[in-house]
């Protein structure tokens, strides 16, 4: 999967850019250009791309395109794409609780892991009080999705701690962030200005980058440095001697509203 958010929607870490991007002579490409990129290592008939202006670009890899017999076995492969109420979801992997969710959440029994997501983001933003940590701690599994809500330009990103997905993400050449699990793809879009998702963490576009296994605890930026010892985007790892105020757990309605107002 592809994700592309402008800077002003995204508001991405300032840690991710690398100010060895442009002085080495492999550069950030545009948007456009690691768009084409990605659509281009798939065949056309199972990938496909929906653009929201200057806003956003999500592309999507469909089963397919996947080896038959690894897809199979290997079911963290999984990928989906949903979308409901202008609110777009890509989804890796899979939930090994999704029948528990689907019945907490009051969905058809045929619904998939995406359009649990949307539902979950859908109860976040309209129906609190949730902390977004609890929500995503409910999900058990290996997992990573991206949601976009482009009725209000609204980014949300999360990463399951188990390390069966990975993920990545970086700044492209236009400032835009760049979420994907292809690597390849990643590096050759933002040359320096790259790191892996950390495991167990979720991305607001407004609240910026929490860890849910611990969000009473700051996340700090740890430099990276590749195999020719150059700067790159920085890897986020939990602070656990650092502390954060936070809601409870299990909160009031104003307790909520009093978080949000805070973020």
């Amino acid at each position: 999967m592809l994700a592309i958010f402008h800077k002003a929607f995204a508001h991405p870490p300032e840690e991710l850019k690398s100010p060895a991007s442009h002085k080495q002579s492999k550069k950030p490409k545009l948007p456009d250009e690691t768009l084409q990129e990605f659509l281009s290592t798939h065949p056309a008939t199972t990938t496909f791309s929906m653009n929201f202006g200057d806003a956003a670009v999500l592309a999507y890899v469909s089963p397919a395109d996947n080896d038959h017999h690894s897809f199979l076995h290997h079911h963290n492969n999984q990928r989906l794409f949903c979308g409901y109420d202008d609110i777009y979801c890509l989804f890796m992997g899979s939930l090994n609780n999704l029948c528990a969710q689907i019945k907490q959440y009051g969905l058809s029994r045929t619904a998939n892991e995406a359009m649990l997501v949307i539902e979950a983001y859908r109860t976040l933003r309209d129906r609190g009080p949730y902390p977004a940590d609890q929500v995503i701690k409910d999900l058990d599994g290996s997992f990573a999705f991206v949601v976009y809500d482009s009725k209000i330009g609204t980014v949300f990103t999360a990463l399951g701690s188990d390390g069966g997905v990975k993920l990545y993400w970086g700044i492209a050449a236009d400032g835009s962030v760049v979420i994907s699990d292809d690597l390849g793809v990643i590096k050759a879009g933002c040359a320096k200005s790259f790191a892996p998702f950390p495991a167990g963490c979720i991305f607001h576009s407004e609240s910026g980058l929490m860890s849910f296994e611990h969000p009473m605890n700051k996340l700090r930026a740890m430099p990276r440095v590749d195999s020719e010892g150059v700067m790159c985007g920085a890897n986020f790892k939990v602070d656990l001697y650092s502390r954060v105020n936070s809601i409870p757990r299990v909160g009031s309605e104003a307790n909520w509203v009093d978080w949000n107002n805070a973020n």
